[in-house]
């Protein structure tokens, strides 16, 4: 071996040997925590802009909808989670679990709530069919994840 293949080994073998005596604490200290894996839930398929005539019907305002997806096995618990707009629409998740893999349909209308759709309750549109964002957000307030449409979007 030429010296200096010798060398940058040897350098390379000390400068590991930090890495891991500066990890090896943080390690032990985190010995015997359990660490919770955030979930992976995310915005799936949205109707922002229901078909047909914007009268306001219940039929108009339940075509209007966002899905939220759980892809990830094991379930989720959704309560005090949210989904909003640019509009300061924002929806409230009570008493929602996802299962892993499940998906929930929000409707904008009335409606009775399933495992599978549930309902803002509201008369109007929450969704601005031009350009809006929909941020789906936990309970802590932290951006799980956000979908935007439209010419004006920004993330």
């Amino acid at each position: 071996m030429s010296r200096i293949a010798y060398r940058l080994t040897a350098t390379a073998i000390a400068a590991g040997a930090v890495v891991a005596a500066a990890a090896l604490p943080a390690a032990a200290a985190d010995h015997g925590r359990h660490h919770e894996q955030r979930p992976h839930v995310v915005l799936g398929e949205i109707q922002y802009d229901s078909p047909g005539h914007d009268n306001r019907s219940a039929w108009s305002l339940n075509s209007e909808w966002v899905t939220v997806t759980n892809e990830s096995r094991s379930a989720v618990n959704l309560d005090g989670w949210t989904l909003s707009g640019r509009q300061h629409v924002v929806y409230r998740f009570h008493h929602v679990t996802l299962r892993g893999h499940q998906s929930v349909r929000i409707h904008t209308g009335r409606g009775h709530d399933t495992n599978r759709d549930l309902y803002q309750d509201r008369t109007n549109y929450a969704w601005d069919n031009n350009a809006d964002t929909a941020t789906l957000r936990d309970r802590r307030g932290h951006v799980v994840d956000t979908e935007s449409w439209g010419h004006r979007h920004h993330r």
